[in-house]
């Protein structure tokens, strides 16, 4: 097993320190998604998903690939970074805001990028009811998680 030097490592975990940033590589757990459709997730603009996702990957912890117009981004496949994931995952299956994206990715995921794009980032826009009925459940244990 390789090592990785100090500095290496202290990038890592830096870019793991952000709350969004832990929400973007707990949704790539699910597999690769483009910046749109983490954009529409976690409410922020395309560029600060940008450059949430650009800290991860100058630290090693996420890849990207272009296909066609769009860049999909995902987990790197190294075996430090599984290592320093594996501890992440059971932590943010019981977080409240990483539940409620798992709940939108789950029907996100059904729409293709070039769709979600040509409807604005606007999933009313797109007419998809289990779409919406997510999308509401995700606000709800949001909304939940912020009462306590």
């Amino acid at each position: 097993m390789k090592t990785q030097p100090i500095p290496a490592l202290v990038r890592m975990h830096k870019a793991m320190g952000h709350p969004v940033r832990l929400r973007l590589l707990g949704m790539l757990r699910g597999g690769p998604l483009c910046v749109c459709q983490m954009t529409v997730v976690v409410r922020l603009a395309g560029s600060t998903v940008s450059e949430h996702l650009a800290e991860l990957k100058r630290a090693g912890l996420v890849a990207e690939k272009k296909e066609g117009r769009w860049v999909q981004y995902r987990l790197a496949e190294s075996d430090l970074t599984r290592r320093l994931l594996s501890s992440v995952w059971e932590e943010l299956e019981q977080d409240p805001h990483a539940r409620a994206d798992a709940v939108l990715l789950r029907d996100l995921r059904r729409v293709s990028v070039e769709e979600l794009c040509g409807a604005g980032l606007d999933i009313n826009r797109l007419g998809s009811r289990s779409l919406i009925a997510a999308a509401k459940r995700a606000d709800a244990l949001r909304a939940a998680a912020q009462d306590r």
